[in-house]
């Protein structure tokens, strides 16, 4: 574990975010940043952290207005400074930028979430089939410099697999919201630090109420008793599917061919039926070669295992 403090030393631009959005934004001492990869849990843990805020099971608004990506090129950075400079709420604030790409603040609480990455890959490939190209204009307007579409993944997804992970780990331009190796390493060597939460996905489909009052603690948020069942209840996988067109990300964009989609299965495992052992051997050399034992073991196992 580091004994400094986290130092902002990388700047990250993707086709879809980018981590110089960062500059200039003022925080408050009780915001809340969600720090996960693509595909890991992100809308997930935004809607755990809007009902232990705003302790209602039912949304006014939709989750994004709540809880704004702020690096991502679908808004100019200042109409989203200014979103977020406006919410008289405890902010909780999505971002896909690794810690060494953000702002460090004593004051302010970052929850990690991260997922075993053969999952993730999985996801990510369904996210990226139902994100409509029709949207990219958008992203390329608020870009700050050239911006480019992301390239089409192979048909085959042990193809794309295997290059996928042959890269992760290390950082390459383009990549940030993808290497979850990378991303997840960026946080676990400051988990010590008090103001620092790894939360992980299977943990929140093994235990969601657990989990939901471990980051209630985290938090310094007090719920009565009797409110919990309904805001654990509003938190789960079929009530968000059932509430996607309010619950998806950048709904208010008009991104996806079908919000639904966006929550596609939510489940773990499925790689089992797409990866061969080959596939499996590299991506377990890969595994070994670049993070620690602890970490290669919580990402693809959670805290509890």
């Amino acid at each position: 574990m580091d004994t400094a403090r986290p130092t902002r030393t990388r700047e990250y631009r993707e086709f879809v975010m980018e981590s110089s959005r960062w500059d200039g934004f003022q925080f408050r001492d009780d915001d809340i940043l969600i720090c996960t990869p693509a595909k890991c849990g992100t809308t997930w843990t935004q809607m755990i952290c809007a009902q232990l805020i705003l302790r209602t099971p039912q949304l006014e608004q939709p989750l994004t207005q709540y809880s704004p990506w702020l690096d991502a090129l679908f808004a100019p950075k200042e109409a989203v400074h200014a979103q977020l400079a406006a919410q008289t709420h405890r902010r909780f604030i999505k971002t896909h930028t690794p810690l060494d790409g953000l702002p460090w603040s004593d004051s302010v609480r970052y929850i990690c979430v991260g997922r075993d990455p053969r999952d993730m890959l999985v996801s990510l490939r369904h996210h990226m089939a139902n994100m409509k190209p029709e949207s990219f204009p958008l992203l390329a307007a608020n870009a700050s410099g050239p911006w480019s579409p992301p390239p089409h993944p192979p048909a085959d997804f042990r193809e794309w697999f295997r290059a996928w992970i042959g890269s992760s780990g290390t950082y390459s331009e383009g990549t940030a919201t993808s290497d979850v190796l990378h991303y997840v390493q960026s946080f676990w060597r400051y988990r010590h630090l008090p103001n620092v939460l790894m939360v992980h996905y299977g943990d929140l489909k093994a235990d969601r109420e657990g989990e939901m009052r471990r980051i209630a603690r985290f938090l310094d948020i007090d719920i009565p008793e009797p409110e919990w069942p309904a805001l654990v209840a509003a938190a789960g996988f079929e009530n968000m599917k059932a509430n996607a067109t309010q619950l998806a990300p950048q709904v208010t964009d008009d991104v996806w061919r079908d919000p639904g989609q966006f929550f596609h299965k939510g489940e773990s495992g499925q790689w089992r039926e797409l990866l061969t052992e080959d596939d499996l051997a590299l991506y377990r050399r890969v595994m070994d070669e670049r993070l620690e034992p602890d970490l290669a073991h919580w990402l693809e196992h959670g805290r509890l295992g």
